[in-house]
């Protein structure tokens, strides 16, 4: 249980670049993917603005060589991109010489395959391999066959905080000696079923969302995927290997208030926060950076805030909320949101909190608002809250 984890490679395709180094320069230029939708069929596009990925499938699939004849959901197309590039950087040539597992996380899993095809389905046989590409597995299975991952397999499920649970999944089962090594993370794409859902519950914003802001008026869609190489200690020493980061803490803890919604007061948030630190071995002084969940939505905004206040005794750490740039990613937020946690700690920087302008009247917090570099930054807090109140918190610690 003692054994340390480390993040030795990492992968994102967002609104805001294919690739990390791309995500990178968009978060230090304070470019925001938001936009008008372009690549999903919506009777919504022009109305309604999101964080989409600009490319289309087909140039999802020809970059990874990848046929179009097969049946491959833009969830797996964009969670290939992504983990491609985290196994790459991670420097990994035999996945099989460690015992390594993948864990992927989703909530919208190949449903835009299926609103796609669905009359298809009852009237041709055509596009009937993408009946089983549903399910939510279907994109981590995807992931597993590509690289040829034998050893452990599992999909995490849990609303936005998906991917931050598939990162803490994978710690545990390093730590307890069940995995040397596991590809982590999640995706998800921008569907018809998701945007008229979150439409339906009047939490989307019309214009670009406004973290923490007075005036926010909800937050933004966003489709995404990204990916964390975890490798146990014994497996960074035999391969002589730099870490980015250690994954230092983590928690999960729910407040059970709503289906949709956070308690007011921060309940889950405020335990979860509280668990990662004490899993960590660090106090609340300690934390340099909070890449906050940071949605734009009254809700969450208000819930966040009152937690960071509690358990930071008043004296909350530079916080921002990178969502202004990503949009809400759902199953990705949280690995998405850790991968620049850890670009946080690589470079000294904390990202500013884009279209912040007027405190909240609950309480005086200000996010970052400028880019801050050449800061000392050696931990990092990474908050994701789903719905029922399903919360993770990630610490990652420079090495």
């Amino acid at each position: 249980m003692s054994r340390k984890v480390y993040i030795t490679g990492y992968g994102a395709i967002s609104a805001t670049g294919n690739t990390v180094s791309e995500n990178y320069e968009s978060l230090i230029s304070k470019k925001s993917g938001v936009g008008k939708i372009t690549v999903l069929d919506t009777v919504h596009k022009d109305d309604i603005p999101v964080c989409e990925i600009k490319l289309k499938d087909k140039d999802l699939a020809g970059n990874l060589k990848i046929s179009a004849k097969e049946a491959f959901t833009r969830t797996s197309l964009i969670a290939l991109t992504a983990a491609t590039e985290a196994v790459k950087s991670s420097g990994i040539t035999d996945i099989h010489k460690f015992k390594t597992g993948i864990i992927s996380a989703t909530t919208v899993a190949g449903m835009v395959s299926s609103e796609k095809y669905y009359l298809d389905f009852l009237n041709t046989e055509y596009y009937n391999n993408f009946i089983k590409t549903h399910e939510a597995a279907d994109h981590t299975e995807k992931i597993a066959d590509f690289f040829g991952i034998k050893d452990f397999m599992t999909t995490v499920s849990t609303a936005c905080s998906s991917s931050a649970n598939a990162i803490m999944t994978g710690a545990r089962l390093i730590k307890h000696g069940i995995l040397e090594r596991c590809i982590v993370g999640g995706a998800d794409a921008l569907s018809k079923f998701t945007l008229n859902g979150f439409n339906t519950l009047m939490i989307l914003d019309r214009e670009p969302c406004k973290p923490f802001d007075e005036n926010r008026k909800g937050l933004n869609l966003g489709e995404a995927a990204a990916y964390l190489v975890l490798e146990s200690e014994e497996v960074v020493n035999k391969e002589h290997k730099k870490p980015l980061a250690e994954l230092k803490g983590y928690a999960n803890a729910n407040d059970a208030f709503h289906q949709t919604a956070s308690s007011p007061e921060g309940y889950g948030a405020n335990l979860a926060m509280t668990q990662a630190l004490k899993s960590a071995n660090l106090k609340p002084e300690d934390i340099d950076y909070i890449n906050v969940h940071g949605t734009g939505t009254a809700n969450n905004d208000l819930s966040e805030g009152n937690a960071m206040i509690n358990v930071f005794n008043g004296k909350v750490p530079p916080f921002s909320s990178t969502k202004a740039y990503t949009g809400h990613t759902l199953a990705a937020a949280g690995s998405l949101e850790a991968v620049f946690s850890v670009l946080s700690l690589q470079k000294n920087t904390i990202f500013p909190n884009l279209r912040f302008h007027n405190p909240m009247k609950e309480f005086n917090l200000i996010p970052e608002t400028e880019l801050k570099q050449n800061k000392n930054i050696k931990h990092v807090m990474s908050n994701s809250f789903g719905f029922g109140g399903n919360g993770t918190v990630l610490i990652l610690s420079k090495t």
